[in-house]
């Protein structure tokens, strides 16, 4: 059952991580005020990395910058990995 609550958590922080990567991307399209970076790996750090790792994928949003691309899949690995060992 409290592995239930996790999955849940982490569901909803990757989908806060995802759109606001989308919130990001469209605000420089436009030149925008912008989510700190700081944000944005904070929300990948607490389990949205998966989240943000698909936001940069499919809005190719901070796709060059190779800190972000190798940060956040290590840390999408390691919150799927959380993930199947809660669900097991």
């Amino acid at each position: 059952m409290k592995s239930t609550y996790y999955i849940i958590y982490f569901i909803i922080i990757s989908f806060i991580g995802f759109v606001t990567m989308g919130v990001d991307k469209r605000k420089a399209i436009y030149k925008r005020w912008r989510i700190p970076e700081k944000r944005l790996w904070f929300i990948a750090l607490i389990g949205g990395a998966v989240g943000t790792w698909l936001g940069m994928m499919v809005f190719h949003h901070k796709s060059r910058r190779i800190h972000f691309v190798i940060g956040f899949t290590v840390l999408a690995i390691i919150d799927i990995s959380i993930m199947l060992f809660l669900f097991n």
